[in-house]
Parts: C-alpha cells; sequence; structure tokens
C-alpha cells in the first residue's frame, strides 16, 4: 500500500510518499480501503513540531486520523457485516472520541486500521468526500452551536470562518437564526462567506476590523464568538463582545489560542469556553457525527471542499494550508 510519512519535524517537505506493508486487522478492528483521507490544521501544526507537549507524535509517522471509503477485512471479534460498506472513520482515536488526546495518526494512506467502534456508516446517497469532511468538523460545530444556545436574533461573529468547521458553524448558526459576521483573510474566503448567507464578511488582515465589526451591529457588538483563529485576532474578537455574550475560544490558527484569560472575559461580562470546556464522550461524539452526516444526505448542511490533492502530494496540501490559501476543507485523494 502507499503511504505519507512525516520523516521529522519541519516543513511540508518533510512528508514523503513511499510504500509499505499492508495492514492486518487485529480483534476488534477492521481495514478500510481508502477513497479520501481528511487533512486537519492540526496535522500541519503537528508536523511542524508544535503541540509535543499535547500529543504523541514522534517521527518517523503517518498524519491524520480521518478517512472515508470501504471495509476491506474485518478481525476477530468485528461484525463481518462491516466488509463491503462505506464508512468514515477516525483511525487515531481507538474509540472515535474525543474524551481524551490522541494522537491523530495513521490517516495518509491507501489503507487504514480501524477499531469497528470508530466505524459510522456513509448513508446512502453521500459523497464519501462530504462524508469525510464533517467527520470532525460535524460533531465539533454542533457541539459549540448547542454550547451557545443561540436566541434567533444574536449576532454571531465567526473567526477563520472560510476554513472547513467555519463554514459548518456559519450554517448552523443561520439555521438557529443568528445574524452571522464572518471574518476571515482574503477575498476568496469572504466571497465564500457572503454565498453562505453572512449579513457581514471582515477581513481581519485588515487594520481596524473589529470597529468595522462594531458597526454592523449598531455599536452594540456581538452576543456570541466562534474563535477558530486565536491570537491577536481572538483577542480582537473579544473586544466586540456585548457584555453577557459568550465567547468559545477552540482554535490556534494563528499559532496559539486567543490571548484572553476567564477573568478578564468575566470582567467584561462575557463568559469564556475554552477548548477543554466542552469535551463531549465517545458516544456524544459518535452521536453527533451520525447527525451531521444525515443531515448531508438530506441536503441540510453542505460542507464546503475547496481542494482536493492525490496523496503523494500531502506535501502540497500542508503548504497551502500553511500559506492560508486553503478555503474549506482541504482533502486527500488516495
Amino acid at each position: 500500500m502507499r503511504v505519507v510519512e512525516a520523516t521529522e519535524f519541519g516543513g511540508p517537505q518533510v512528508l514523503v510518499a513511499r510504500e509499505a506493508p499492508d495492514p492486518v486487522a487485529g480483534a476488534g478492528q477492521v481495514v478500510i480501503e481508502v477513497a479520501v483521507a481528511d487533512v486537519l490544521f492540526l496535522d500541519a501544526q503537528l508536523r511542524a513540531g508544535w503541540g509535543e507537549g499535547f500529543f504523541p507524535v514522534t517521527p518517523p509517522y503517518v498524519p491524520g486520523d480521518g478517512v472515508a471509503g470501504q471495509v476491506l477485512s474485518a478481525g476477530e471479534g468485528v461484525d463481518p457485516g462491516w466488509v463491503g460498506r462505506r464508512v468514515v472513520a477516525r483511525t487515531g482515536a481507538p474509540n472515535g472520541g474525543s474524551d481524551s488526546i490522541v494522537a491523530p495518526t495513521g490517516g495518509y494512506a491507501s489503507r487504514a486500521v480501524a477499531s469497528a467502534e470508530a466505524l459510522i456508516q456513509v448513508p446512502d446517497g453521500l459523497d464519501l468526500s462530504q462524508a469525510v469532511a464533517l467527520l470532525h468538523d460535524g460533531p465539533t460545530a454542533m457541539e459549540l452551536i448547542g454550547g451557545a444556545a443561540i436566541r434567533p436574533g444574536e449576532w454571531v461573529l465567526i473567526t477563520a470562518a472560510g476554513g472547513s468547521l467555519g463554514v459548518v458553524l456559519a450554517q448552523l448558526a443561520l439555521a438557529a437564526g443568528a445574524r452571522v459576521i464572518g471574518a476571515a483573510r482574503g477575498a476568496r474566503k469572504l466571497d465564500l462567506v457572503r454565498e453562505l448567507g453572512a449579513e457581514a464578511a471582515v477581513d481581519y488582515t485588515e487594520d481596524g476590523w473589529p470597529e468595522r465589526v462594531r458597526e454592523v451591529t449598531g455599536g452594540r457588538g456581538v452576543d456570541v464568538v466562534f474563535d477558530g483563529a486565536g491570537g491577536p485576532l481572538g483577542r480582537g474578537a473579544l473586544e466586540v463582545t456585548a457584555s453577557g455574550g459568550r465567547f468559545f475560544a477552540y482554535g490556534a490558527a494563528s499559532g496559539d489560542f486567543a490571548e484572553v484569560t476567564p477573568d478578564e472575559a468575566a470582567g467584561r461580562g462575557v463568559r469564556l469556553i475554552g477548548i477543554m470546556d466542552q469535551r463531549s464522550d465517545a458516544a456524544e461524539v459518535k452521536r453527533l457525527t451520525e447527525r451531521a452526516l444525515a443531515d448531508a444526505a438530506a441536503g441540510r448542511l453542505s460542507p464546503y471542499v475547496g481542494q482536493t490533492f492525490p496523496l503523494e502530494r500531502a506535501a502540497d496540501a500542508h503548504a497551502a494550508i500553511a500559506a492560508r490559501t486553503a478555503v474549506g476543507k482541504t482533502l486527500l485523494k488516495c
């Protein structure tokens, strides 16, 4: 089989395609013939050496933990009825859950091993690319939206709105009756934000972008922030959060999480919800994933796949992410 391996920590060039022995399903496992693999911003961060204190990753390793394809074989104790089914699965988390921090590995491969407990059948009529695009972003977005308890008419600011998670969040927030403002970088991403139905799209590479957000809301500020950018951009988002608002700090696309402390947020009358404050157990993550796939199959949710690369060009996919030119979801065709 073919795999892409991170040979060391470094730039995208450390991702090298090679041949590897075909995997064998162990007890409780299956082998998936991978059609498409998810590429996360986190994959690029880990490849560059970020997060060593949080994720047990040591080169050489195969990045990625989101795949979609057909079950090829099943190990001992696995229902043989899984063989031949179209599935999505996380390869890095044995139980498919987010209740513990597990290294996202094993996904950049033409065949991947996954726990049978991690398997989720793809609904009929749903493309595998659409399904894997929702494997991580679907449950994460639904969890965030559920925690925000958005009321119709509330202003919602989404940073990194042109990314894959931002796209899904915008759709769910609009469905909840929110007035959405998307903050992103560059014309392509801003155009996408507008196409989704946001009332405004602001470029946060321009000076004074928080003032623009405040102007859009008539000077009041926003009620909810979903901050996928982090760093100084996240801090800028806090400055336009109205008293009584909810600020969800979950992303570090700018290199680190938002420069905001709970005490500082509380002093502004804002409730800060960090990445560790919303961590569903494995069963809930799986339920939310199934719900996201069902909504996509029914046309109620539509992830945006902006670019797809052959598996052997995983380095190009990472380079696009690092250059901030990737729009929406990035995938690898295997």
